[in-house]
């Protein structure tokens, strides 16, 4: 549904939302031009009175109730102390910085919290299934920044031989991981939830819930831009100060029924992943 720029509730306040007609107001006048007018009453009875002040703190009471932790809200005390986030709702953000920094395109310094190891799972997924882990110097520095010192170079190995020459040839990539001319190859990831599975010491288990979209962008594109649903599960360690990655896997779903959406040509993907960046994931 779409609205004109008043809506039919427009800024002048006269406008009738179903005849269209205008409405004018009359000034104020001292009685009624139809009769003598009703005479106020001199005083209040101190039962309505009673009435009145019950229903304003039953109406302060309910706004309070309303604007309580309850929501997901989290506010930072007037004193600048965290406020508590124990009970908060799972899809709520906690209000707390993800990250202090950025390496190799990737947030890093997490806190060494329940919130601090979902903000930095839902970043190494992007990461992991971005389009620059495909190529060979980027996907390099990627491994070094997300994963665990003791895994790096055996996830290094792992992924150089996912990514080999032929696996690249078949989505229409060099082996440098670039498109031919003219085309643009798209893999942008955006996590949608994350959940703790488990979190024992200095290690954590966590689901990170993503949609994307992959594919190429191009008028003579064989394996054309589609969007996906998938869960990323990550294995990671606290490890130099930060949340690193030990293992991964990733599974399809949960998926929604797919909305009746015009698709846009390829020309307009390409633009809009070239025009529109990624963002920094918190919990």
């Amino acid at each position: 549904m779409s609205l004109s720029d008043d809506g039919g509730y427009g800024g002048d306040g006269h406008r009738g939302s179903e005849t269209g007609q205008t409405r004018t107001r009359l000034p104020d006048t001292g009685g009624d031009p139809y009769g003598s007018g009703r005479r106020p009453r001199a005083g209040m009875s101190s039962r309505n009175l009673v009435t009145i002040v019950g229903v304003v703190v039953l109406l302060l009471a309910a706004i309070a109730f309303a604007n309580r932790g309850g929501s997901g809200n989290s506010e930072t005390p007037s004193d600048g102390s965290p406020k508590d986030t124990a009970h908060a709702q799972p899809t709520a953000p906690t209000g707390t910085k993800p990250a202090t920094g950025k390496t190799a395109g990737i947030a890093s310094g997490f806190a060494k919290t329940e919130q601090g190891a979902q903000s930095a799972a839902a970043n190494y997924a992007v990461a992991l299934v971005s389009a620059n882990i495909l190529k060979p110097n980027e996907r390099h520095a990627i491994v070094q920044q997300a994963f665990a010192p003791a895994k790096a170079d055996e996830m290094q190995g792992k992924l150089d031989a996912a990514y080999s020459t032929a696996f690249l040839k078949k989505l229409g990539l060099d082996a440098n991981g670039n498109a031919a001319q003219g085309m643009t190859y798209i893999s942008r990831t955006v996590p949608v939830g994350t959940k703790l599975v488990k979190r024992t010491g200095d290690t954590a288990n966590l689901e990170v819930w993503c949609t994307g979209l992959f594919g190429t962008a191009g008028a003579k594109s064989t394996t054309p831009v589609t969007s996906d649903w998938f869960t990323m599960r990550l294995q990671l360690q606290w490890a130099g100060g930060d949340w690193k990655v030990e293992g991964f896997s990733q599974q399809d779903g949960p998926a929604p029924v797919n909305g009746d959406n015009k698709t846009s040509g390829a020309d307009q993907i390409a633009k809009a992943v070239e025009q529109y960046g990624g963002f920094t994931y918190a919990r």
